[in-house]
């Protein structure tokens, strides 16, 4: 925990405050100090956004890989090679699509400012325009110099303060925050569906190849067959399992209203409690609808929240 004479390195303080020390200045009692979202959002809001980070980067390529290895050996080796015409057109548009919608997902996470705090704001003339009043501060990140709200936190590879960050993720190469929180939600579960639907055609063609000529069942040889179809299988079992748990764990930080780093941190809850579904509407929009469901729409969240600069 930092020493209050740490502290106020990062806090700018109302004038007039009783007291003639910095130390204890900042140990007056916290106040909020209520600023519209408006103030606090970053111009790249409406911008394109990308990070530029080799890790991140080459994460993304490799599930974007991933996925369309999956829709080889699902196309070409299973269901293009059947003999029941409906069996494949019925796989073949479901898995598809749900491929389809899992990658635009993972386009509007990685592309989309998932709530940036405007770079460099904390100079002394716009803290000055905030007036402050005796005995009220703010806290100023000293590592991208800019005014930090309440629930925001500095990521290290963004190198931003995000507002409502919960985690920063390398597949999607971004932070998951305010802003793209939903869509992060929609990759998991979409990247779940289509491992599972994979799952199970692997089994069923697994039991007619073993039923019919190993020759007849795929285009391919049989050995080749084969090896597709186990490196199939154990890419969908692992992502299952992996996007499954974080799918999970994004509703539950939702329905909480708890983010996956205020969770870490044991951090004392400042902000209003509010139902599951309130939380859930907050994140996807409102009112309920099949657009919960679309990376291509834009959760409407009504009227923009209050944020708090607070100690």
């Amino acid at each position: 925990m930092k020493s209050p004479v740490h502290r106020c390195r990062d806090v700018e303080h109302g004038r007039g405050q009783a007291g003639g020390g910095a130390g204890t200045n900042c140990l007056q009692p916290e106040q909020r100090i209520p600023i519209s979202k408006d103030v606090i959002t970053s111009s790249s809001a409406s911008a394109m956004w990308f990070i530029r980070d080799a890790c991140g980067i080459m994460c993304a390529v490799i599930t974007w890989l991933l996925v369309l290895y999956a829709e080889f050996v699902v196309l070409f080796v299973m269901l293009l090679p059947s003999k029941n015409l409906t069996y494949s057109i019925m796989n073949g548009t479901l898995f598809n699509s749900l491929a389809f919608l899992a990658l635009a997902s993972h386009v509007r996470a990685m592309c989309t400012d998932p709530g940036a705090v405007p770079k460099g704001n904390a100079t002394k003339e716009y803290i000055e325009s905030l007036q402050l009043k005796p005995g009220q501060v703010v806290y100023k990140c000293p590592k991208c110099c800019s005014i930090k709200p309440d629930r925001a936190h500095h990521c290290s590879v963004c190198k931003r303060c995000i507002r409502k960050m919960d985690h920063h993720c390398p597949w999607v190469n971004n932070c998951v925050g305010e802003n793209n929180q939903k869509y992060f939600v929609l990759f998991t579960m979409y990247i779940a569906l289509i491992s599972l639907h994979a799952l199970v055609m692997v089994a069923f063609h697994f039991l007619y190849c073993f039923e019919d000529d190993w020759t007849k069942c795929s285009s391919f040889s049989p050995p080749a067959t084969v090896i597709l179809l186990i490196l199939l299988c154990f890419e969908s079992l692992l992502f299952l399992i992996f996007t499954s748990v974080m799918f999970g764990t994004q509703v539950h930080s939702i329905c909480t209203d708890e983010t996956g780093i205020e969770q870490l941190k044991k951090e004392e809850r400042r902000w209003a409690k509010k139902t599951k579904w309130m939380n859930m509407r907050a994140v996807f929009g409102h009112p309920f609808s099949v657009f919960w469901f679309s990376p291509f729409s834009t959760p409407d969240h009504g009227k923009a929240e209050t944020y708090q600069y607070v100690v």
